[in-house]
């Protein structure tokens, strides 16, 4: 295994489950220094007991609402000062609720928002000062084949993560000449908590999903160590020339 991340100061959200521990046990692996946070404080114990360990001293758990600017702010701070600095954030904290969108409560599309997307932003923001200060800082997030395509009862899931694509490329560009770089990671059908989990209306016509997942494996999901090998290359120097777009990995749903 390559050790690209060697001396590479990290932070994952949604660390505690599907692709952002997927994230953390490859960089991990790759020799980074890393926080690991999410929301659930037992899928980041799972985390640790899937970490080898050789690698824990290089671990660090926070539980974490990246909604929520004052919790953000503290973790951030604690974050940095378990690492030293930062070198790559990868924003991989989401939630999904699905719903016809005449039925869908505005506290279910605050919510979404709140967390895909305005909890993107506060991490971004709150750590964009170190990740400056690197001289080579990355910024990973999570678009969607949802902000591409028309993914049925998944409005506000669709419209967060357009956000998110739409966010990156104004950092990419207005962080550019400081050296920082910012790609945004757009999967399809992953094998997840967010899909093993997602409730449809009870009358959803199932021939609108047609599309999802992809073409490979005859149509089988994809797993999060898809994803993280991706993203292990786009935020370490190999991605160097990458800036302000994406890299979908969906298995050909949008071929």
């Amino acid at each position: 295994m390559s050790r690209r991340y060697e001396g590479r100061r990290v932070i994952v959200t949604g660390a505690g489950s599907g692709i952002g521990q997927g994230v953390a046990l490859r960089l991990l692996e790759e020799g980074a220094r890393l926080v690991a946070a999410d929301v659930n404080e037992s899928g980041l114990a799972a985390t640790v007991d899937a970490v080898p360990a050789e690698q824990r001293e290089r671990l660090h758990t926070l539980t974490l609402d990246i909604s929520d600017p004052d919790a953000v702010r503290t973790a951030t701070a604690q974050a940095h000062e378990f690492l030293g600095g930062l070198d790559v954030l990868v924003n991989a904290a989401g939630i999904l609720r699905a719903a016809h969108t005449h039925d869908m409560p505005l506290e279910a599309w605050n919510q979404v928002i709140g967390v895909n997307l305005t909890g993107t932003f506060l991490m971004i923001q709150a750590n964009l000062p170190a990740l400056i200060d690197s001289g080579h800082g990355v910024i990973v997030n999570f678009s969607s084949t949802a902000a591409f395509g028309s993914n049925p009862y998944m409005a506000a899931y669709s419209a967060s993560k357009a956000g998110v694509n739409a966010l990156t490329h104004s950092i990419a560009l207005e962080y550019v000449k400081k050296g920082l770089r910012a790609v945004n990671i757009v999967p399809g059908g992953i094998s997840t908590g967010i899909t093993s989990g997602l409730e449809l209306p009870a009358d959803a016509d199932w021939t609108l999903m047609a599309r999802l997942p992809g073409w490979i494996e005859g149509g089988a999901l994809g797993k999060p160590e898809d994803i993280a090998g991706v993203v292990a290359m786009a935020a370490s120097d190999d991605g160097r020339y990458m800036t302000g777009t994406e890299l979908r990995v969906d298995g050909g749903a949008l071929m």
